[in-house]
């Protein structure tokens, strides 16, 4: 899974330039095939070298249909709703995962691991590719509309102040706000990551394993929730950066729900997953609408390409740092498993650190 999220991060930093030279349309076609070939390759491996060998074509396929590629499409056709825009969008990504993960489930048992990967691939990649022909491949310009749904002598407020020219390539690097967004995301999405990973087994401990999925299936839920309300409810002017650190801060709340749980009290470690929950969505979806505020309109795609293959190319390592935390951390005081006071904390931590990077980077 490390190298698959690492070969993704590459593609993602250069999406961008693929674009440009390709086209929306074409880049996502080849991601779909990709994808459809890697999930193949992960049925059909019958050595550990060989699922290694799947995660190329998976990893790259992946990452050109994910947060770049949904921001890509979305981001044209929106400026002042963007927000509401990329959150539904985004949404479609947890419904996937609510729908598609009993369904392989169902798939595996009825046809078996290489026939479900195969028809659930090529379904995946006819779907795609339709859209892609036919919807992907149009802009507001092209087809003499105007973005938001606006006539054409309408006067639309903007979504922010007006930025600055582009930064030239090299500057970009060496920008307070790009990097502070950067390691803000970086910073959650590691939290994020490593505590998703590890969630089910903590559960499972105090409520068993069949609950302990449906509140997995909470979080997801709680996911959507959050992420609509904001992208709906967040006021064209409000200081996105601010919004973002609430976010985390409502996860940190959740964080420390689990570990006054210690291992033991279900409402608090259902408390802890809708709190934790909440804040899953807008990580993902929240830095590209900071970058639309802060950044020229030319660095966007750019700004967002980079903070999301960084911030992918930490978290793949995240699921094993906090499995090492795990099995190097004492249980609690009172030896409950699934207690894990250490790994709640750190994730708590981490979380302050994307605050603070957050704030960091605020105009003053």
């Amino acid at each position: 899974m490390t190298v698959h999220f690492v070969v993704g991060a590459l593609v993602v930093a250069n999406l961008p330039a693929l674009y440009r030279r390709l086209g929306l349309a074409t880049v996502t076609k080849a991601g779909a095939l990709l994808l459809a070939l890697g999930v193949i390759g992960w049925s059909l491996a019958a050595a550990p070298w060989q699922l290694f060998a799947a995660t190329l074509p998976s990893g790259a396929g992946w990452a050109a249909m994910g947060g770049v590629a949904v921001n890509e499409i979305v981001s044209p056709w929106f400026v002042r709703r963007r927000p509401a825009a990329l959150a539904t969008a985004y949404n479609g990504a947890s419904i996937g995962g609510v729908v598609f993960s009993p369904l392989w489930v169902v798939a595996i048992g009825m046809l078996g691991f290489q026939t479900a990967a195969t028809a659930i691939g090529l379904l995946m990649l006819i779907t795609i590719w339709a859209l892609a022909e036919h919807l992907f491949s149009g802009t507001p310009q092209k087809m003499g509309l105007w973005p938001d749904g606006d006539a054409p002598e309408a006067s639309p407020a903007p979504a922010s102040p007006a930025v600055e020219a582009a930064l030239p390539a090299g500057l970009l690097w060496r920008d307070r706000r790009f990097l502070t967004l950067a390691a803000g995301m970086a910073a959650g999405l590691f939290a994020q990551i490593g505590m998703i990973a590890h969630l089910f087994s903590l559960l499972v401990p105090a409520l068993g394993a069949e609950p302990a999925g449906l509140a997995t299936g909470l979080a997801t839920a709680a996911a959507i929730a959050g992420r609509t309300l904001v992208g709906w409810l967040m006021p064209i002017g409000a200081d996105r950066r601010l919004v973002a650190c609430a976010s985390y801060a409502v996860q940190i709340t959740g964080a420390l729900a689990f570990i006054a749980a210690a291992g033991a009290s279900v409402p608090l470690l259902i408390l802890g997953v809708v709190l934790f929950g909440a804040g899953i969505g807008n990580a993902t979806s929240l830095p590209p609408l900071i970058a639309q505020v802060e950044f020229a309109q030319p660095d966007v795609p750019r700004v967002v390409a980079l903070i999301i293959a960084i911030s992918q190319g930490a978290y793949a390592f995240a699921p094993a740092s906090f499995g090492l935390l795990l099995q190097l951390s004492p249980p609690g005081a009172n030896g409950i498993a699934g207690a894990a006071p250490g790994f709640f904390a750190a994730v708590a931590l981490l979380q302050v650190l994307a605050i603070g990077a957050l704030l960091a980077g605020r105009r003053h």
